[in-house]
């Protein structure tokens, strides 16, 4: 067992679903900027991943 077991675990920033009832509205509208952040990453990467893809294909078709 390691040292680290006993400490308490950090939570996530969000998880989707969780309630949001006792968070303030400014709480709130930081939530929204940091899962637009996220979305923006996560597509990003999705084009960076079409990108790639498509280049491979263009590759083998020539």
């Amino acid at each position: 067992m390691s040292v680290d077991d006993d400490r308490p675990q950090k939570k996530p920033n969000h998880e989707i679903g969780m309630d949001l009832s006792m968070m303030s509205v400014d709480e709130l509208k930081d939530r929204i900027d940091m899962l637009k952040a996220e979305i923006s990453r996560i597509e990003a990467e999705a084009a960076r991943k079409t990108s790639g893809r498509l280049a491979a294909e263009n590759l083998f078709k020539s």
